[in-house]
């Protein structure tokens, strides 16, 4: 029997996945593009904002976008947004501003002027070497002096109280010279008369006090110091004769009510500088723009605009290349047999499906799926589905990768995280009790707080688009979205009687979706 599962290929392909599972620095090198134009936009001279469900490509998208621009010796700053999880503003906003100025000193201190000949650096982070000289070292080291001070001035503001009390005291003292004069005549017989005169200087102290009471307002220091950071960015275009970059990622991490501020006081910064923001996040978890007098943010369209990185299983065909174009850059690496040869064809399909077309949900799954694999041919060497990974292992691996979903769904939400898990819980009801089908429909255009909700499941990858425009007999003039519920939420319901698993991405497959009890109307439904 080939035992293809457990030869020293496909444990070095597993490794080599499971380390995959978080974008870094180090996996630009496997990067592959989600749709053609992406990158190119990345690096433009536009701001973005990157849309994408957690795993989808934003970090690595930003990540290969920071890597080329570096090697172009732009001046980029890439930070992660994740550390400032739950902080308040303004020290949010004085905490990333921080890591920013960082980021942007690292950046003078190396790849402004290393030589390109300095190929243990260039080749070991980025896999290739610059076109362009080196800056002048003087005038980068100037630069990044000014922004070690900047640096410790916003440090300063972190750690102090915002709204103390404060008392400033200022001493003024003066000094006063007196002169005065002393003389007279001395007479002697016989003797010339003899004149004298004694001079003298003293001098007058006196000390002036003014008492000045204020409060520190961190945001005031902000607003003062726009055009200081403004200056800063003219100076970085000078010396590298063109842009810079600064990558936000995941601002979804930000609490919501302070995430268009933060952008906004970027933007302001960048506006008309040669400064350019690139911005990861999760649609349906972020507010980039408020609007009103005057507004605040990015607004899309008008400052910025967007680059959607969420291939849905609505487009079901693209979805699977692309999943598995990325699975064979990784077979490649560690020299592995063809998919063909320890995947059968169910299970690409089944893992296409389980992952909602999320890469990092695909290769998490597909991991699972290895052991799931192997335990069952050391239980059963003539198991009937032979040496290959099938549909049933990849099940298996489903539902104990759904845990890791639920995991995330609890640290993503903790603002809201109440009523995002009821919604979940009528949905789930609602698709195993009720319909007794994988898929359920929603009305399109509805703006109700339950399919807001929804939208928020999707973006947390527990619910998943994969028809935007389904008619349903009966209801006439009335179009409806469907969507399917979770893999893991319902692999142990497939087996129940009455349960249909709609296989949306087939042909024929339409009118399985258009029955009128597949529609969700939490409204009306009793639960």
């Amino acid at each position: 029997m080939n035992d293809i599962l457990r030869s020293p290929e496909m444990e070095k392909l597993a490794i080599l996945v499971e380390e995959a599972s978080r974008a870094t620095s180090e996996g630009i090198k496997r990067f592959v593009e989600p749709a053609s134009g992406t990158l190119r936009r990345a690096v433009s001279r536009r701001h973005h904002i990157v849309f994408g469900r957690r795993g989808s490509g934003k970090t690595s998208l930003l990540r290969k976008a920071a890597a080329d621009l570096t090697v172009d010796r732009r001046p980029i700053a890439f930070v992660d947004l994740e550390p400032f999880k739950g902080h308040s503003y303004p020290d949010v906003l004085i905490s990333v501003l921080i890591e920013s100025f960082e980021r942007f000193e690292d950046w003078l201190e190396t790849a402004a002027i290393h030589p390109a000949t300095k190929k243990s650096f260039w080749e070991r982070l980025f896999g290739a070497t610059p076109t362009r000289g080196a800056f002048n070292r003087k005038k980068a080291s100037e630069l990044s002096q000014k922004l070690e001070s900047v640096i410790r001035e916003l440090k300063l503001q972190l750690h102090s109280q915002d709204s103390a009390e404060l008392q400033r005291i200022t001493k003024r003292r003066q000094e006063t010279a007196v002169q005065g004069r002393v003389g007279g005549n001395v007479g002697i017989p016989d003797v010339a008369q003899v004149s004298s005169e004694i001079a003298g200087t003293n001098k007058a102290n006196s000390e002036e006090e003014t008492r000045e009471a204020f409060r520190r307002s961190k945001i005031d220091f902000l607003h003062r110091n726009v055009l200081e950071y403004r200056h800063i960015f003219n100076d970085l275009a000078e010396l590298s004769d063109g842009a810079s970059f600064l990558f936000l990622d995941d601002l979804y991490h930000i609490r919501r009510s302070d995430q268009a501020h933060l952008l906004d006081y970027f933007h302001r910064i960048a506006k008309g500088n040669n400064l350019w923001l690139k911005v990861g996040t999760i649609r349906h978890r972020s507010q980039w723009y408020i609007h009103g007098d005057p507004p605040v943010g990015l607004k899309l369209g008008d400052d910025a605009d967007e680059i959607d990185l969420d291939l849905t299983l609505e487009k079901y065909s693209l979805a699977k290349t692309f999943l598995l174009t990325i699975l064979q850059g990784f077979v490649d690496e560690c020299s592995g047999p063809p998919t063909k040869q320890f995947l059968a064809d169910g299970a690409v399909d089944r893992l296409v499906l389980a992952s909602g077309g999320v890469a990092r949900d695909f290769l998490g799954i597909f991991r699972r799926s290895i052991d799931e694999a192997i335990e069952r041919l050391q239980r059963e060497p003539r198991h009937y589905r032979g040496p290959k990974i099938g549909a049933e292992d990849v099940n298996l691996a489903v539902g104990k990768y759904g845990d890791i979903k639920l995991e995330e769904f609890k640290r993503d939400t903790l603002e809201d995280q109440q009523n995002l898990e009821k919604a979940f819980n009528r949905v789930i009801d609602f698709c195993t009790r009720k319909a007794n089908a994988n898929c359920f429909l929603l009305e399109q255009g509805s703006d109700s707080s339950e399919a807001l909700l929804i939208q928020e499941l999707v973006d947390l990858r527990l619910i998943h688009l994969v028809r935007s425009r389904v008619t349903v007999s009966g209801r006439p003039g009335k179009v409806y979205k469907a969507y399917m519920l979770d893999v893991s939420q319902y692999t142990g319901w497939r087996k129940r009687r009455g349960f249909q698993m709609i296989e949306f991405w087939r042909q024929g497959s339409r009118e399985q979706l258009r029955r009128a009890s597949l529609i969700y109307e939490p409204d009306i439904l009793d639960f």
